[in-house]
């Protein structure tokens, strides 16, 4: 099997980026209070009802980690039960809470869920997704093997723009007990990356919080997680109010990123403030 995927789609580009789900093996199960999988299912509800409002869908989806919490691999049946009304492609990468094999296997099991790495999307651009778990750490890092694939990639095909999705985040987020759970070597990766003027973004979950930054002239976006969210700013391990939400993403021709999170209308899925970790 190919590790390439082609989208046959040229113009503007929709994508949905969805991250940090956690989620059990049953329905009812909670992480610091809030119900994962339905937290979850209420985010593609509502994503789902946008896209028949609007009648504008995605041509891809792009999960970013953490899909389940701690070894709960039933919860990527779940996942991939609850994506699948979307009817539109999913490509994933694996976060620090992931499992491999299973991960592998069992998305594997589904026929709208791909497990390519390299997404060529029509003529302009190419979508790049790197692994960056450690196993049975809480921190990143790109090894060996995936830091040359990138630079791989990326000399195929320079004359298309690039967009770059791991799990962990690259900038710290000024909140020291998270910081420490950060990508451990993104000076290689800008080693990688400094040749190249085609890199048009990098787009991560794990921090489940909302940023929109900029890190040696390529811009950074971290999306919310579909069920905790982490307070900006806090030394301590400290929760926030926001609802749960997703990141949408249009890529257009000429190289430009529009982008844009959202999150649910409601707070029916509030976390229990008092939690010291997790």
């Amino acid at each position: 099997m190919s590790e390439q995927f082609e989208l046959p789609k040229n113009g503007t580009v929709r994508l949905l980026q969805i991250t940090d789900p956690h989620l059990f093996s049953h329905t009812e199960e909670t992480l610091l209070n809030v119900k994962t999988v339905k937290s979850f299912s209420a985010v593609i509800e509502q994503i789902q009802k946008q896209i028949e409002q609007t009648q504008q869908g995605f041509d891809l989806v792009l999960s970013t980690g953490d899909l389940i919490q701690d070894h709960n691999i039933a919860g990527y049946h779940y996942f991939a039960q609850l994506t699948e009304p979307l009817k539109t492609p999913i490509v994933w990468l694996e976060g620090n809470h992931d499992v491999q094999p299973n991960m592998t296997e069992i998305l594997g099991e589904y026929s709208h869920i791909l497990p390519h790495k390299q997404i060529l999307i029509g003529e302009k651009w190419q979508l790049l997704l790197l692994n960056t778990q450690v196993a049975g750490m809480p921190y990143g890092e790109l090894c060996y093997h995936q830091l040359k694939w990138l630079e791989a990639k990326l000399n195929e095909y320079p004359e298309r723009f690039t967009l770059i999705a791991l799990h962990h985040n690259i900038l710290p987020t000024n909140s020291a007990w998270l910081d420490q759970h950060s990508l451990k070597n993104s000076d290689e990766l800008a080693k990688i990356l400094q040749p190249f003027n085609n890199i048009k973004g990098i787009v991560h979950g794990h921090i489940h919080q909302q940023v929109d930054d900029i890190w040696n002239g390529i811009p950074i976006y971290a999306t919310p997680s579909t069920c905790i969210q982490f307070k900006p700013n806090c030394d301590q391990f400290t929760l926030d109010l926001l609802p749960q939400g997703w990141r949408e993403i249009i890529l257009h021709e000429n190289g430009a990123i529009e982008t844009t999170v959202k999150r649910l209308n409601s707070n029916d899925f509030l976390p229990n403030l008092n939690a010291l970790g997790y």
